[in-house]
C-alpha cells in the first residue's frame, strides 16, 4: 500500500496549503446538485475524500436520484462508469461530483449519464440519473461528494449546513483567487519515464488518481501523465481521470523542474504497483507484524502419501520408463548499454524480429507439408505474437530511454509474459510460455548466439520447470521417453504437442521433482499424472510386459473397430468422436466412429484477425458431413469463447473470473453478426449429412429458447427442414433443471470437464488441485444420473463428450447410468467400443448404483479397473 506522510487536513474553509494566490473579491455560488442533508467532508467514510486527497469540498446524503449541475460551465470529464462528473465553471473552477462511495466497482450499473464531455450546461441542468435502490444494495454508501479539485483557483470556502434542495439552495460560497505562484523554469530538461502498465482493476479512477496527485505535490517539478498523444497535469485528479486510463493501459510520466528525476524515481514504482489500491498489488496476509519472527514452515505430506510417487496433471497419456535428465534453460545475458544510437538499435531489433518471423513461416510451411496442421497452428500463433504492437511499443520505448535493443526486448517480452502467467485462467496463463519461447528466439539473434538444443541421453525422462513449444517439437522421440514440468497444464501448447508426438507427459508436477538426481530410474504414467521414483526391478519388468500387452490389445481392438458396441446382453451404445477439424473427421471412419459427437467449431475462429465468413464455415462443415456420410450424425457445437478464449475481433471486457462471466451462448446471443452466419452455414451443410446443432454453456431454459429461435428463423429463411437442436450440460444449474430443458431439446451432451470443475469449484487445470479434480466424483455422477433420467422421461437422448467418456474405469458406469452415446478422442474409439463389450447391461447398472453411493472418486475408480492397470502395483 502507498503510505502518505501524515497530514492534518486544513481547517474547514481555509485555503489549501498548495495554493499560492492573491485574493480577489470575485465570488462563485455553488448550488446543491442533489437534495439531501449536507455532511462535512471530514466525516465521509473514505480517507481519500475525508483526508482531502482529491481536494476540499462538502458531501450530501441524497434524497433525490438525478444529479444536477452545481454551476454553469462545461462538462470536462465523465467517468466511463457514469458515477462521477466534473464541471468547469466559467471562472475556471473544476467541481467534481462523485455519486456514492466505491461506486466505480459497479461498472456503470445503476447510472445513466445525460450529458457528454464538452457540453455546455447551465446551473441546475440534469447531468446523471441514478438508481438509489441499486446503490443502496451494492455500494458502500450513498453519500455523494462535491469536490473542488484545482484549489489554486480558490481563496476561501464558505460551507452551508442542514437540508438543501437541489438547484434552489447554495451549499458552498467561493471566494476566487488568481494564481501567482512560481512556475517551473522552462530551462529544465523534460524527462520521460519508461512505459508503465496500469495494474489497477478499474484503472485510474478517483482514488488512485488522488493518491498520484498528492504524491506529485511533494516535488518541485511539473509532472504530467501521458497516455498515447494526450497529457494531463499529474497534480490534477480531474486531469488524470480525463485521460480515461484503464486497466492494462500503457502510460508514461513526464517531469520537468529541479526535482524532475527524483519525482520519476519515486512515482514510477508507485504507479506500477497500483498506488496502493486493493487488487492491484500482491495480497499481504493481515495480522502479521513486520517484526514478528518467521513462522515454522508447514511440511506437507506427499500428495500421493508415498515419498516415491509424485503427482501432477495428466498432460499426455502413455507410460515411459527411463532415467531422469534435469533440463535447465540457460539465461541469455545481454548488455544494457547500446552499441549504437536509438535508431540503429531499433533497426537491429526489427531485423531480429523479421528473421524470426521468416524462420517461423518456414517451420509452419514444413509442418503443413507434413500434414501436421495442429503443430503448424501453434507456430503460426507465435508469428502473431511477434507482430503484437504492444510488445513492440514497450521495447521501442525502452530503446528510446537508452537501453540496447537486446535489453529492451528482453524486458518487454518478460514483462508481458509475467502478466499473462499471473492470470487466474490456466488457458491464458499457458500462453505466457509461448511468449517466452518466441521472445527467446529473437533475443538469441540479438545476442548473436545459436540456441543449440541440449544433448539428451537415450532413454531419458526429462524434468524441467517448463518447456517451450520449440523445445517440445524438437525432442528426439528415440531418446526421450517422456517428460514432466512443474509449470503448465493440460491445455498448454506443450501438452498438445506431446499428445501429437505420442509422448507421455505430466504438467504441474510437485516441485520436489526438480531435486531428483540425474540418472535416477523412474516410470512416468502420463494418463495418471504420476511419476514413480526408484521403482523396483519387478515393477519395471511388469510395466514393460504391460506395454507389450497393451500393444497386442490395441491391435485386436482395431480389428473389431467397425463393429457395433454392444454389451454382452445386446444393449447398444453409440460411440462417436470428438473432432477439431476436417482431417480428424476424415480419419474417423477407419477407427469405427459412428458419428461426430462434438465438432469444436472454435478451430475455425482462432488464430486469425477476423471472423470466418459464412462460406468458409459452410465449406468446412460440408466437408465434415461428407466424410461421415448421410447416415452418421455430426453434432456441431456453436462457437464457445469468452474471457478465457479471447478473439481479437470479438472484444470481451476483462473479467476477474472469465469462467463465471461472458462465455459460450451468453456471448453469441449478443453477437448476431457471429451467431447467425454460423447457424446458416451449418443448416446449408445439412444437405450433405445428418447435422445437429448444439449450444454451449446453457444455464437457463430462456437462453436455450432464444438460441433455438434463431435456428428456426434461419431455417425458415433458407427453406430448410428442421435439424435436431440440443445443448451442453456443463453447469450444475442445467443438470438440476434438466426436466425443463428436456421438454425443449432434442438431445443433451454432457461436458464432464466443465461440469466437474463447476460442481467441485476447482479449476481443472490447477496443478495444486489436479489430484482432486475427477469426473467420477459421486457428486458429478449424481448430476449425470439426474440428467439422463429427466431426458429419457421426455424422449431426449443423452451423450457424454467430456474426458471421462474415454476412460476405461468410467465407461461401464456411464453405460449403467443410461447414457446413450459416448463421444471420445479419435484414438480411443476402438478401445471404448471394446470396453463396452466386456460387460452386460445388468452389470453396468449394478456398478453405477454402487458408484452413486461411494464417498469419493477414488472408490468409484476401484469398482471397475482396467485389467492391465490392475497388474501394475506402484510399489
Amino acid at each position: 500500500m502507498v503510505t502518505l506522510s501524515p497530514q492534518d487536513p486544513p481547517p474547514k474553509g481555509a485555503l489549501s496549503p498548495h495554493a499560492k494566490a492573491s485574493f480577489m473579491s470575485e465570488q462563485l455560488s455553488i448550488k446543491a446538485p442533489l437534495s439531501g442533508v449536507l455532511v462535512p467532508l471530514e466525516t465521509v467514510p473514505d480517507p481519500v475524500f475525508s483526508e482531502k486527497m482529491v481536494g476540499d469540498g462538502i458531501a450530501i446524503d441524497p434524497t433525490s436520484e438525478v444529479l444536477l449541475a452545481p454551476c454553469s460551465g462545461t462538462v470536462v470529464q465523465m467517468h466511463p462508469a457514469g458515477h462521477a462528473v466534473t464541471v468547469k465553471s466559467t471562472e475556471g473552477v473544476e467541481i467534481l461530483v462523485h455519486i456514492g462511495i466505491d461506486t466505480v466497482k459497479l461498472k456503470g450499473e445503476g447510472f445513466e449519464p445525460l450529458v457528454e464531455v464538452g457540453q455546455t450546461v447551465e446551473v441546475g441542468e440534469n447531468l446523471i440519473k441514478f438508481s438509489a435502490d441499486v446503490l443502496a444494495q451494492k455500494a458502500k454508501s450513498l453519500i455523494s461528494m462535491v469536490i473542488f479539485t484545482n484549489e489554486d483557483k480558490i481563496a476561501k470556502l464558505h460551507f452551508k449546513e442542514g437540508f438543501v434542495n437541489a438547484k434552489a439552495d447554495e451549499i458552498v460560497g467561493l471566494e476566487l483567487a488568481v494564481e501567482s505562484g512560481d512556475q517551473v523554469q522552462e530551462s529544465h530538461q523534460e524527462l520521460v519515464s519508461e512505459t508503465i502498465i496500469i495494474p489497477n482493476p478499474t484503472g485510474l479512477h478517483a482514488r488512485p488518481s488522488a493518491v498520484l496527485a498528492n504524491l506529485c505535490k511533494r516535488f518541485d517539478a511539473k509532472v504530467q501523465l501521458q497516455k498515447g498523444d494526450n497529457r494531463a497535469n499529474a497534480r490534477s485528479v480531474v486531469g488524470i481521470m480525463g485521460l480515461e486510463v484503464g486497466r492494462g493501459d500503457k502510460v508514461q510520466l513526464v517531469a520537468q523542474g529541479a526535482q524532475a528525476q527524483a519525482a520519476l524515481d519515486a512515482l514510477v514504482p508507485q504507479l506500477r504497483e497500483g498506488l496502493g489500491e486493493e487488487g492491484a498489488t500482491p495480497v499481504v496476509m493481515r495480522g502479521a507484524e513486520p517484526s514478528a519472527p518467521p513462522e515454522e514452515a508447514v511440511v506437507l505430506p506427499p500428495k500421493s502419501g508415498d515419498e516415491s510417487l509424485l503427482m501432477g496433471v495428466a498432460a499426455s497419456p502413455g507410460i515411459g520408463v527411463g532415467k531422469v535428465y534435469q533440463l535447465r534453460e540457460k539465461e541469455i545475458e545481454v548488455s544494457e548499454k547500446p552499441a549504437g544510437n536509438p535508431e540503429q538499435e531499433r533497426a537491429e531489433l526489427r531485423r531480429a524480429i523479421g528473421a524470426s518471423i521468416r524462420e517461423l513461416e518456414a517451420l509452419v510451411a514444413r509442418l503443413h507439408g507434413e500434414a501436421d496442421p495442429s503443430k503448424a497452428a501453434i507456430f503460426a500463433a507465435h508469428q502473431e505474437l511477434l507482430e503484437d504492437p504492444d510488445l513492440m511499443d514497450l521495447a521501442e520505448s525502452s530503446v528510446a530511454k537508452g537501453l540496447s535493443a537486446a535489453a529492451a526486448w528482453k524486458r518487454a517480452y518478460q514483462l508481458h509474459a509475467d502478466r499473462l502467467a499471473n492470470l487466474r485462467n490456466e488457458l491464458l496463463a499457458a500462453r505466457a510460455n509461448d511468449l517466452r519461447d518466441v521472445g527467446r528466439r529473437v533475443l538469441a539473434k540479438l545476442a548473436g548466439i545459436v540456441d543449440k538444443p541440449a544433448e539428451i541421453p537415450a532413454g531419458s525422462i526429462l524434468i524441467a520447470e517448463d518447456l517451450t513449444p520449440s523445445d517440445t517439437a524438437n525432442l528426439d522421440r528415440k531418446k526421450v521417453m517422456g517428460f514432466c514440468t512443474t509449470a503448465g497444464g493440460a491445455t498448454s501448447h506443450v501438452a498438445i504437442l506431446a499428445r501429437s508426438l505420442g509422448l507421455p507427459a505430466i504438467a504441474g508436477i510437485e516441485t520436489r521433482a526438480l531435486d531428483i538426481p540425474n540418472d535416477t530410474k523412474v516410470i512416468l504414467f502420463g494418463g495418471r499424472g504420476q511419476l514413480k521414483v526408484d521403482p523396483s526391478d519387478d515393477l519395471v519388468a511388469a510395466v514393460q510386459e504391460t506395454q507389450k500387452k497393451r500393444e497386442e490389445r490395441r491391435k485386436k481392438q482395431l480389428e473389431h473397430a467397425k463393429e457395433e458396441a454392444k454389451t454382452t446382453d445386446g444393449h447398444r451404445v453409440e460411440v462417436a468422436v470428438n473432432v477439431g477439424g476436417v482431417t480428424e473427421a476424415e480419419e474417423a471412419d477407419a477407427l469405427g466412429a459412428e458419428g461426430v459427437g462434438l465438432l469444436r467449431s472454435e478451430f475455425l475462429f482462432l488464430e486469425r484477425s477476423f471472423a470466418p465468413t459464412e462460406e468458409e464455415q459452410f465449406t468446412t462443415y460440408s466437408s465434415v458431413a461428407k466424410a461421415m456420410g448421410k447416415d452418421r450424425p455430426v453434432i456441431i457445437r456453436t462457437l464457445d469463447v469468452g474471457g478465457d478464449k479471447p478473439l481479437p475481433y470479438l472484444p470481451i471486457p476483462l473479467e476477474e473470473n472469465p469462467f463465471l462471466g461472458q462465455r459460450g451462448i451468453r456471448v453469441l446471443l449478443n453477437r448476431p453478426e457471429i451467431f447467425r452466419p454460423q447457424i446458416r452455414a451449418v443448416l446449408r451443410a445439412s444437405e450433405f449429412g445428418k447435422m445437429h446443432i448444439m449450444f454451449p454453456m446453457i444455464t437457463t431454459v430462456s437462453e436455450f429458447r432464444a438460441a433455438k429461435r434463431v435456428v428456426r428463423e434461419e431455417e425458415k429463411k433458407l427453406g430448410i427442414d428442421p435439424v435436431p437442436v440440443g445443448l451442453m450440460i456443463e453447469v450444475p444449474a442445467a443438470a438440476m433443471c434438466a426436466e425443463i430443458l428436456a421438454k425443449e431439446a432434442d438431445f443433451f451432451s454432457i461436458g464432464t470437464n466443465d461440469l466437474t470443475q463447476y460442481t467441485l469449484a476447482m479449476d481443472r487445470g490447477h496443478p495444486q488441485l489436479a489430484s482432486q479434480i475427477d469426473g467420477l466424483s459421486p457428486a458429478v455422477l449424481r448430476l449425470i444420473k439426474r440428467t439422463v433420467d429427466a431426458a429419457h422421461a421426455n424422449d431426449c437422448w443423452v451423450g457424454v463428450c467430456g474426458g471421462i467418456a474415454g476412460e476405461p474405469q468410467a465407461v461401464p458406469i456411464l453405460v449403467g447410468l443410461g447414457v446413450d452415446e459416448l463421444s471420445v478422442g479419435l484414438p480411443l474409439v476402438p478401445a471404448v467400443k471394446a470396453r463396452i463389450r466386456e460387460y452386460s447391461l445388468e452389470e453396468c447398472q449394478k456398478l453405477a448404483a454402487q458408484a452413486l453411493d461411494m464417498e469419493d472418486a477414488k472408490d468409484v475408480r476401484a469398482l471397475c479397473p482396467d485389467s492391465l492397470e490392475e497388474e501394475l502395483k506402484l510399489s
